[in-house]
């Protein structure tokens, strides 16, 4: 099976400017020199990227293809009777050269593409989705998977081999096996086609943002930075040759940080206006259209499969499982929501009109003025805390600290591997007992050429079949420092660092037979589980005091002012679960029509979904808007956006069960990794997660630790 994963997280991409590289050449590199052609020779079979060039990828996909296809065709057609080793298990092995390639240029294209590689996304998306397609919807091998299937009571497999043989079957249902051959045909113009906008809007989207960076002229209308990101934003100006003007890129998500800081009302207003329409400007980034059609697409594709609506088409193997769940979930946040987000929004107009500005708080507005509120409240400051928060030392003495406490790992950095960038850093990551476990990068500052917002995948998947080990990467988006400064984070930076180390973890505690079913191929409302309990580490008192330390005198941070940070981490909350309330329901929505519906209207349909779902809450716009909303076009998270409250949800009674139980200690975190980080998706969700919690999810926790029920920390 094809095995295309990427994992966002907190905040996750949307693309950023394309730099210009050479063409492809005329005569690509023949696949017997292709460094695709055998494994790596690097430690754990990591990517050779001082071999690797661009011109590289294109035929090795092809080359990888066929090999593949060719290996399909070879179990297709075996006159054995079928049987798991040679139909299940020859699947499972089938495909290593295209599975080199794919995580190694997926990894590259939203980290460091260039033209070139765009170029090569644009023509090999299309072909990928045949191909998948080819694999699929051969009826041939698919008789055979039925047939395993339906002897599966008597094969006496193991449980790990009983849930593969499960997965492959209802994945050939789910994927057309039981079409006609003329609704496959209609079925694979569809996959093709969607293929081919996803593509298109991920490359829209990356000249939208680059070109909708604020640009300004004069050093006064960034009053209210600092002066390292004043720094960084004159920096930024001359990379793109603006020499003597100030660029502040936009990030993916709606508000940008920089709204917090600026005092000019009307500097925040074009900021935020340069945000909301990046890519609705009517230009040929305008991603409208595009998005519009594939809607449309995604709601024939169901149609066809049998589903009401695309959204049903996704859930089928969620933990969730239908929409009307989902919904139901969705609901019962809404309204606390709403009434929480109304009290702030109320104080901060309050600070407004006492300050005697006379004007209506509006969206650009909410960061400025609610950190004010912050400030008041529980007396901190942003500016007070970045010292405390340089990355390295958050890296090595938290993020790391806490794994060794939980998990007794040990890291050691290493120079010898290359890479494809030259800031990603790698490091060994060895076992409790010793052994290493894999290989991790991290590539942590914001490129233009880089995917917005901060994700996990791997370079290699760990499997025993196979005989690999997990090679891990954590991307993230944070400011570079101007030459000689050190690298300060805000308290979101250190979350999002801790949050993608989750993932990690959960890639790198993989213990499975079948690379399908290892690490983190498991549901989208499921893989957001580990990543989002790991955050809570951040502000555990052991772990931040052991990496919150003054890079300028190496005191730790005072207790008063961990103090304040643990009370403000519920401030603002209203407007914080609001944005990704709103975001989530419009995914829903999009994935809602039928495929007799008509092709919706972008301007009309995003305002009417979010009024219809009771989201449209007063000044506080959805985290992503549908024009630039990547993870749900062009990312894999089509209707299931949801899954970051969803696992929320179940984060926040794991970590409710961790304080009931000790804590940060070895025991709780073995058992932790046992029962929850180390079994991929070998058995159900449902079951897996009643194995550790006790019981079925619960919403308690979850509004508790947002402060919007009593209770909680």
């Amino acid at each position: 099976m094809l095995r295309l994963r990427t994992l966002c997280l907190g905040a996750a991409t949307a693309l950023m400017f394309v730099a210009v590289s050479p063409p492809l050449k005329a005569a690509p590199t023949a696949p017997s020199a292709n460094p695709f052609a055998e494994t790596s020779p690097l430690p754990l079979q990591a990517p050779p990227f001082d071999r690797i060039k661009d011109s590289d990828y294109q035929p090795a996909f092809e080359e990888a293809m066929r090999q593949q296809i060719a290996e399909i065709e070879a179990i297709a057609d075996n006159p054995a009777p079928a049987t798991f080793d040679n139909t299940i298990e020859a699947m499972e092995k089938s495909g290593r050269m295209l599975d080199r390639v794919n995580l190694t240029f997926s990894g590259v294209v939203q980290a460091n593409t260039n033209d070139t590689l765009d170029k090569v996304q644009t023509e090999e998306a299309p072909k990928l989705a045949a191909h998948q397609d080819a694999i699929y919807l051969n009826p041939k091998l698919f008789a055979r998977v039925k047939a395993v299937y339906d002897a599966r009571d008597s094969l006496k497999l193991d449980p790990e081999s009983l849930q593969l043989l499960k997965i492959y079957y209802m994945q050939f249902v789910h994927a057309g096996a039981n079409l006609s051959d003329a609704d496959k045909a209609k079925l694979r113009d569809l996959n093709k086609r969607d293929a081919s906008l996803e593509a298109a809007y991920q490359q829209k989207l990356v000249a939208a943002a680059k070109a909708g960076a604020l640009v300004v002229d004069n050093k006064v209308a960034l009053a209210g930075l600092s002066d390292q990101e004043i720094a960084a934003a004159a920096q930024g100006a001359k990379a793109r040759k603006l020499d003597g003007k100030f660029v502040i890129p936009l990030q993916n998500t709606t508000q940008q940080p920089t709204l917090a800081s600026l005092t000019d009302r009307r500097v925040r207003e074009k900021l935020f206006d340069s945000s909301w329409t990046r890519a609705e400007k009517g230009d040929k980034n305008d991603t409208r259209a595009t998005i519009e059609e594939l809607a449309k697409i995604r709601a024939d594709k169901a149609k066809l499969l049998g589903y009401p609506n695309y959204a049903a088409y996704v859930l089928y193997d969620q933990m969730a499982k239908t929409p009307e769940a989902v919904l139901r979930f969705m609901e019962q946040l809404a309204a606390p929501t709403r009434a929480q987000a109304a009290r702030e929004a109320k104080d901060i107009q309050a600070l407004i009109d006492k300050q005697g500005t006379l004007f209506d708080l509006k969206p650009w507005d909410w960061e400025f003025y609610s950190e004010q509120v912050r400030k008041a409240k529980f007396d901190i400051d942003e500016k007070q805390i970045k010292p405390y928060l340089e990355l390295n030392n958050v890296l090595q003495n938290g993020v790391f600290y806490a794994a060794n406490k939980l998990y007794g790992l040990t890291f050691r950095e290493r120079k010898d591997i290359p890479v494809y960038q030259p800031d990603v850093r790698v490091f060994d990551v060895f076992d409790k007992d010793g052994s290493q476990l894999g290989l991790f990068y991290f590539d942590y500052f914001k490129r233009d050429n880089k995917s917005g917002g901060a994700w996990m995948s791997n370079f290699m998947e760990q499997s025993k079949l196979i005989g690999t080990k997990p090679v891990i990467y954590n991307v993230a988006n944070f400011t570079k420092p101007a030459p000689g400064q050190p690298a300060l984070l805000t308290f979101d930076d250190v979350t999002t660092m801790f949050h993608e180390f989750g993932h990690g973890l959960h890639g790198l505690f993989a213990n499975q037979t079948y690379p399908s079913i290892s690490g983190t191929s498991v549901a989208r409302d499921f893989v957001e589980f580990p990543s989002q309990f790991n955050e809570h580490w951040a502000l555990y008192p052991e772990v931040l005091k052991h990496y919150a330390v003054d890079y300028r005198t190496g005191k730790p941070i005072p207790q008063v002012l961990i103090d304040k940070i643990k009370k403000a981490a519920k401030f603002d909350q209203g407007y914080k679960l609001g944005e990704v309330v709103a975001a989530a329901e419009l995914d829903m929505q999009w994935h809602m029509p039928s495929g007799d519906s008509p092709k919706e209207d972008c301007d009309a349909f995003e305002p009417q979904a979010l009024r219809a779902a009771k989201v449209d809450f007063p000044d506080v716009p959805p985290r992503y808007r549908s024009s630039y909303f990547l993870h749900i076009w062009a990312n894999g998270y089509a209707a299931g956006y949801y899954a970051y409250l969803w696992t929320e949800m179940l984060d926040d009674d794991a970590f409710a069960w961790f304080k009931a139980h000790g804590g940060l200690t070895r025991e709780n975190g073995e058992r932790f990794r046992k029962l929850i980080l180390s079994r991929g998706h070998s058995e159900d969700y449902g079951p897996m997660f009643r194995a550790f919690y006790g019981k079925d999810p619960e919403i308690g926790p979850m509004l508790q630790h947002r402060g919007l029920a009593p209770g909680g920390d």
